[in-house]
C-alpha cells in the first residue's frame, strides 16, 4: 500500500473519533481557521481540529503524539508573535468551546478555552459581577490567564491569572487533569504565569466580584508640546491612586475622525486613560483636576459601561494588521524615562501604534511572588511599544524604530519581562520573563512534558 494511502486511512480514522471538524489545507474554512490577529503570520498547519470538547483535544494530542506532529493552540489567536499556529503541525483551534456560565451565588464564572474577554464580561455583567481582564475585547481569555492579565481592574482584584479558581487541563500524555490549590497544586501553579507549556486547558474556573457596571472614565487628549507636564502628573497621580484607580499614559496618532480638528488628525497625541472603579463621586475629586492642567484637545470625564471601556481601543487594533511588539516594565517613572519615551514617542511610526505606560501595583503586588509563576509583582508600571500598520513595505522601518525605542528605555527598565507582550523574536528573553521561577517551571515542565511536546509558546525546557 503507498504511503499516501497509508497516511490517507490514519487521518480517516483519526476524523471518526472527533465530536468537531478537521481541516485539511483544501478544505473550506481552512485558511479563516489558521488566520491569527497578527497579519504578520501566516504559517500553514498540515491539519486543523476545531475541538468541541475535551475528548477532542485528548484524540488531537494522542494523534499528533503518535504521528510525530508538532502541536499548537489557538484560544482567541490573539497573541501578537503567532504561537497559536504551527507550519506543517496540527493546530488546536478551541473557538467553537466558548461557553461561558455563571453561578451568581457563588460567585464563579465557568469559562471555556475559546472564549473571548468580551464573551466572559456580556455573560458575568448580567449579573453586576466581573473578574480581572485585559483592555481588549477580543483577546482570548485562555492565553490572557496563562500569561498574567493586566487590566482596568487589576489594581483592585488582581491579574486575571490571580483569579483563577482551577482548570482542566490535558497533558502530553493524553490525560485530563484537574488542578487547583490542593489537586495538582504544582500544575495550577505553573498554569499561573507559564504560558501554554504544560498542556491544553479545556476549562477555567474564575472568581467573579461585585462591580459597578459603570464606570466612571477620564479620556484626556494634550497636544504633544503639554506631554512633559502630563507624564509628571501621571506619575504623581499613580504614586498615591487608591486601588479603584487604573490610569495609562499612551501617545498615538490621533484618527481622522471627529471632534478631533482636521489639522490634528494624523498627528501624535498625548492621551490620558483613566478609569476609576469605585464610588464615582470620589473618582471625580482624582481626575477632574487632570483637565486643568495643560490645553487638552479633547477631555470627556463621565460614568461609561464597563463592557464599552472593554471595547474601547477594538478598532484601533483590527485583526489582519501587521503588528510588532516591545515591552520593558519599571519600578518608577524617573524624568529621564519620561524624557527618552517622549523624544521617541513624538515620532511614532505606525497608523495603529499606541506607545506608553500602563499601571501595576495595587492588588497584584499585594501578591506574594512566589504564589504564582508570574513574575513582575514589585514593578509599579509596564511600558507597551505596540506598533501596527498595513503596508509590509514599511516593516523594516516601523520594527527597527520599535527595537531602537525598547534598546533605549533598557537600562532604565527592571530587565524583567511580560510574556503576553512578547514577540516572535524574543525568544532569547524568555527566561528574563519567567525570572527566579524559571527552574522551578523546568521542573514541573519535565514532569508533566517531559519530551517538550508542547514547543509552540515561550518556550521552558523540561529539566533534563
Amino acid at each position: 500500500m503507498e504511503d499516501f494511502e497509508v497516511k490517507q486511512i490514519a487521518i480517516d480514522s483519526f476524523r471518526h473519533t472527533l465530536i468537531g471538524n478537521l481541516l485539511l489545507p483544501d478544505d473550506v474554512g481552512y485558511h479563516e481557521a489558521r488566520s491569527v490577529w497578527n497579519g504578520m503570520i501566516d504559517r500553514k498547519p498540515a491539519m486543523i481540529v476545531q475541538c468541541e470538547n475535551a475528548n477532542d483535544v485528548i484524540s488531537s494530542i494522542n494523534y499528533a503524539r503518535d504521528s510525530h506532529l508538532t502541536i499548537s493552540v489557538k484560544g482567541g489567536g490573539h497573541g501578537v508573535a503567532g504561537k497559536a499556529v504551527c507550519e506543517n503541525g496540527l493546530m488546536l483551534d478551541m473557538s467553537r468551546m466558548n461557553k461561558v456560565t455563571v453561578n451568581a451565588e457563588s460567585r464563579i464564572a465557568t469559562v471555556g478555552p475559546g472564549s473571548t474577554l468580551g464573551d466572559m464580561d456580556k455573560e458575568t455583567e448580567k449579573y453586576g459581577l466581573f473578574t480581572s481582564g485585559g483592555i481588549v475585547s477580543t483577546t482570548g481569555i485562555a492565553g490572557l490567564t496563562l500569561g498574567g492579565g493586566i487590566g482596568y481592574l487589576a489594581r483592585k482584584f488582581g491579574l486575571t491569572l490571580d483569579n483563577l479558581l482551577s482548570a482542566k487541563v490535558v497533558t502530553a500524555a493524553g490525560q485530563l487533569l484537574h488542578c487547583d490549590q490542593t489537586e495538582n497544586p504544582d500544575l495550577f501553579w505553573a498554569l499561573r504565569g507559564g504560558g501554554g507549556n504544560f498542556g491544553v486547558v479545556t476549562s477555567f474556573e474564575y472568581q467573579l466580584h461585585d462591580q459597578n457596571p459603570e464606570i466612571l472614565a477620564a479620556q484626556i487628549f494634550y497636544p504633544m508640546e503639554d506631554a512633559p507636564r502630563m507624564m509628571r502628573a501621571y506619575r504623581d497621580l499613580m504614586a498615591q491612586a487608591p486601588d479603584e484607580l487604573a490610569g495609562y499614559a499612551l501617545v498615538l496618532n490621533l484618527p481622522p475622525v471627529e471632534p478631533f480638528p482636521p489639522e490634528l488628525q494624523g498627528t501624535p497625541a498625548f492621551f490620558l486613560l483613566a478609569c476609576y472603579s469605585g464610588d464615582h463621586n470620589e473618582g471625580r475629586k482624582l481626575l477632574e483636576p487632570l483637565q486643568e492642567l495643560g490645553n487638552p484637545i479633547l477631555a470627556v470625564i463621565s460614568p461609561m459601561p464597563y463592557v464599552d471601556l472593554q471595547q474601547n481601543f477594538d478598532a484601533g487594533v483590527p485583526k489582519g494588521q501587521r503588528y510588532y511588539w516591545k515591552h520593558h516594565m519599571f519600578q518608577e517613572i524617573s524624568d529621564e524615562a519620561i524624557k527618552t519615551f517622549l523624544d521617541f514617542a513624538g515620532n511614532i511610526k505606525g497608523p495603529f501604534t499606541l506607545v506608553g505606560f500602563e499601571p501595576l501595583g495595587g492588588a497584584i503586588a499585594r501578591v506574594n511572588a512566589e504564589d504564582t509563576a508570574f513574575i513582575g509583582r514589585d514593578a509599579s508600571f509596564a511600558l507597551g511599544i505596540w506598533t501596527g500598520w498595513a503596508d509590509p513595505g514599511e516593516d523594516e522601518e516601523i520594527i527597527a524604530w520599535a527595537r531602537d525605542f525598547h534598546q533605549a528605555m533598557e537600562p532604565l527598565a527592571t530587565g524583567r519581562a511580560y510574556s503576553n507582550y512578547l514577540d516572535h523574536d524574543d525568544e532569547a528573553i524568555t527566561q528574563a520573563a519567567y525570572g527566579r521561577n524559571y527552574q522551578r517551571l523546568q521542573s514541573i515542565k519535565a514532569k508533566y512534558d517531559s519530551d517538550n511536546f508542547f514547543s509552540q509558546n515561550f518556550n521552558i525546557k523540561p529539566t533534563i
